[in-house]
């Protein structure tokens, strides 16, 4: 910025402040000087990113039920152990586990134009193919829409392939993922219902990449399960190509997953006791299982870190908050959100108060803002921290959030439910895939956004979300 510029900040901000009563002008530039140092705190810290490193490269992929996910459930309770913090706890919850098996194998089989691996990664839950394999006859389509008007006979022992593709118009990438998911999660009991022996789906990506991106599917008890993958973006356009010239191409796929019985796991929480209303709780939270391929960096490595990163800050900081500040380790968001279930019946049993959610769960990538899934008293309310929020490139504060492990609060009393929302642009290329790692991990990226959590969950501590006056001026 040039020096001119400087002085017209200057300018501007000291014109500002003369608008404001004293009062209020002595609790902004409190809050404000709170809010820098956490900033300054979290840029120039490297434990939060240590921590990253330690879950991804030495625990590793940690699917819900399986020991890596039992090592970090450890992990995660010693690390918050050592913060000294007023609680530090186990909460039990059976989680589903599911097994991989050995490493997929999709091939496309055509009269014309031969024998052509493509990559493809069994989708969560999935039923296997047997030792065998199975191979058919594809049809695609592009909805399940589109499958059911097709019928029986046209699908019935085929394999079905959901190639719709993400409409990268859209420019926050979620919007896109949520406009193609449906076919991941439900297309395999739409194509088993018309007779389908096994279903592929184009990875949930917006870029052409040779690399297959799992995620969950669902079955119902009374239609048949039968093996669904995903398969690559670059796998699904060559796929796509050679059925224009060969109709009648068969698919091989060949997978050995399946599901054992439940297993017992935990969410693992810690705490900070509230100094004036300890009754009213703010969760801040993360998913700590991660798909069993690559590392789980972004989803949800980072999340859970920036969560324990928010609880350091204020012990740092010597902060008492107003009221309880509560990280969550969430178990199971993966492959069947029993985690966030049960951290809601349990709360819901005990009768506790939630003022406020906030989860992080989009990767660790700049922060953007929050996504506020609450009351217009409340929306309003944040609203009024913006000048505290902005500085840092917290512009994004809109209606509409949350996550999916804090969503089950959601009706128990006027709990806000608030998603953390980084940059977009790059979660897709690596969400479920073998190279979400830590290298992919930006440490100031990360830690900025574990400032910006740590700012907001401050100020819902100081002045709450009822809707009632902000000492912290607009």
């Amino acid at each position: 910025m040039s020096f001119k510029h400087r002085l017209r900040a200057f300018a501007a901000g000291a014109a500002f402040l003369a608008s404001v009563p004293a009062m209020a002008q002595e609790n902004y530039t409190a809050d404000s000087t709170t809010i820098r140092k956490f900033y300054d705190s979290a840029l120039t810290s490297h434990e939060s990113y240590e921590n990253l490193r330690y879950l991804t490269k030495n625990i590793g992929a940690r699917l819900s039920g399986s020991p890596q996910a039992a090592a970090a459930v450890e992990w995660s309770r010693q690390v918050m152990e050592k913060m000294g913090l007023d609680r530090v706890y186990l909460q039990e919850v059976m989680v589903p586990y599911w097994v991989r098996g050995d490493k997929e194998i999709g091939r496309i089989l055509s009269g014309r134009n031969g024998s052509q691996e493509v990559n493809i990664l069994a989708l969560g839950s999935s039923v296997g193919t047997g030792l065998q394999g199975l191979s058919a006859q594809v049809v695609e389509v592009q909805s399940l829409e589109e499958l059911e008007k097709l019928g029986k006979k046209k699908v019935k022992g085929k394999i079905v392939f959901f190639n719709r593709a993400f409409d990268n118009r859209h420019v926050h990438t979620m919007a896109a993922y949520s406009g193609a998911v449906d076919q991941r999660g439900g297309g395999p009991v739409a194509a088993a219902k018309l007779g389908a022996v096994g279903v592929l789906v184009r990875s949930m990506a917006n870029e052409i990449q040779d690399v297959a991106h799992t995620g969950n599917t669902r079955y119902a008890d009374d239609v048949e399960k039968i093996p669904a993958a995903a398969i690559s973006t670059k796998g699904a356009d060559q796929l796509s190509a050679l059925l224009k010239e060969d109709a009648d191409l068969k698919f091989y796929m060949r997978m050995t997953c399946e599901t054992r019985p439940d297993v017992l796991s935990y969410n693992v929480i810690g705490e900070i006791k509230g100094s004036e209303k300890p009754d009213e709780i703010i969760v801040v939270g993360g998913h700590l299982d991660s798909w069993d391929v690559g590392e789980g960096a972004h989803d949800d490595g980072t999340g859970c870190v920036q969560s324990i990163e928010v609880l350091r800050l204020f012990k740092e900081q010597g902060i008492r908050p107003k009221r309880t500040i509560r990280a969550v380790m969430f178990m199971n968001e993966e492959n069947g959100l029993r985690g966030g279930r049960k951290y809601a019946e349990v709360a819901k049993s005990k009768g506790e108060k939630h003022v406020a959610a906030l989860e992080s769960d989009s990767g660790g990538f700049t922060p953007r803002g929050f996504g506020i899934d609450g009351n217009d008293a409340q929306y309003a309310k944040v609203l009024t921290w913006k000048s505290l929020l902005t500085p840092y490139g917290l512009h994004d504060l809109t209606r509409g959030g949350g996550g999916a492990d804090i969503g089950p609060l959601k009706g128990q009393g006027t709990v806000a439910l608030i998603g953390f929302r980084p940059d977009s642009q790059r979660y897709f290329d690596y969400h479920h895939t073998a190279i979400d790692t830590f290298e992919t991990v930006n440490r100031r990226e990360m830690q900025l956004g574990a400032a910006s959590m740590a700012a907001l969950v401050y100020l819902i501590s100081e002045y709450g979300l009822d809707g009632g006056p902000a000492k912290a001026v607009k």
